[in-house]
């Protein structure tokens, strides 16, 4: 590689990341550390020594002991070309992680890790064990239930492995199922739900799809003919899209989500009415009993009779 100039703001982000890395490693050479940041050995070797002339601000806040800078072996550096810190200024006595802080964290990485593109690239498992060693005492065995998409999930990651279509049953509210050849594009979580988009041969078009309305998912032979095709936001609105009108306390906004997202949105007093447009009739249900009953659908009559019918149902199961 050839050497290429590093500007004083380049060079700054270089030195903050090198530390922790330099710490994670123990032992590294100074031409895998210089790949490692896309720089030259000679400008690595030149970091990694200017590193001693930096550390903590002393008594006063502009005087150092010894014991305030970096420090590296510089037998090593100079005889063998390895980069070993022998002094971290106190790094290691940095805030860590509680172990419940920790296994949150962990169990959202291994739902991040489902995601098709993202558990494969190797990022998802590497934060996964910087998290376990970072922890102030061992975090909990964490372990992610299966839900009934994640065979959907694991079919979806491996067409887009294949660059191949997938085929499954449909079956949209309020309407007969459909077998659907879709190449996929994204797979998204949202509120507690995951969607599939991609492009329907059907319908000729991108479509989003509900995770729990797919059954029956299947590789095909088909390889896909529209990856180029542009993604819309998941909640972008469609041609098949309802006009919707909800009510609801403003402070409670926050938990509609991606729901009030290009809404239009009138406030009167506590309370506040957005006009939005929705999948289906079927789709402010869930939001609407989710929240106890502080979510009113004023519009259409279809949405707010699916909402109290979905209500009525699941009251009828505690009598």
């Amino acid at each position: 590689m050839s050497a290429r100039p590093l500007h004083a703001t380049e060079r700054a982000a270089l030195l903050l990341q090198l530390v922790p890395y330099l710490l994670g490693k123990g032992e590294v050479s100074v031409a895998e550390a210089a790949d490692e940041f896309e720089v030259t050995p000679d400008q690595m070797r030149e970091m990694v020594q200017k590193l001693t002339v930096i550390g903590r601000p002393g008594e006063g806040g502009f005087w150092q002991l010894p014991n305030d800078l970096f420090d590296i072996d510089w037998d090593l550096l100079d005889e063998r070309d390895l980069i070993v810190i022998t002094n971290s200024v106190g790094l290691e006595r940095a805030p860590r992680l509680t172990a419940r802080e920790a296994a949150a964290l962990l169990a959202g990485l291994q739902l991040a890790a489902t995601l098709p593109g993202v558990g494969d690239s190797g990022t998802v498992q590497n934060l996964i064990v910087k998290l376990a060693r970072g922890a102030a005492s061992a975090p909990a065995e964490v372990i992610v239930a299966p839900g009934p998409v994640d065979d959907v999930r694991v079919t979806v990651a491996e067409a887009l492995r294949r660059g191949v279509a997938v085929s499954f049953t449909y079956q949209a509210p309020d309407a007969a199922p459909t077998t659907r050849t879709v190449d996929p594009a994204k797979v998204h979580i949202a509120d507690g739900q995951w969607y599939l988009q991609g492009w329907c041969h059907m319908r000729e078009g991108m479509r989003t799809f509900h995770l729990e309305r797919v059954s029956e998912v299947a590789l095909t032979e088909i390889p896909v003919s529209h990856s180029g095709e542009p993604v819309p936001q998941l909640f972008e609105p469609g041609a098949g899209d309802v006009l919707a009108r909800v009510r609801y306390p403003r402070q409670i906004a926050p938990l509609l989500g991606e729901y009030l997202s290009g809404a239009q949105i009138a406030a009167a007093g506590e309370l506040a009415t957005a006009t939005m447009r929705v999948a289906d009739e079927q789709s402010l249900k869930r939001v609407a009993t989710r929240l106890g009953g502080d979510v009113e659908v004023l519009a259409p009559v279809g949405a707010r009779r699916a909402a109290a019918a979905w209500a009525a149902a699941g009251l009828a199961q505690y009598r």
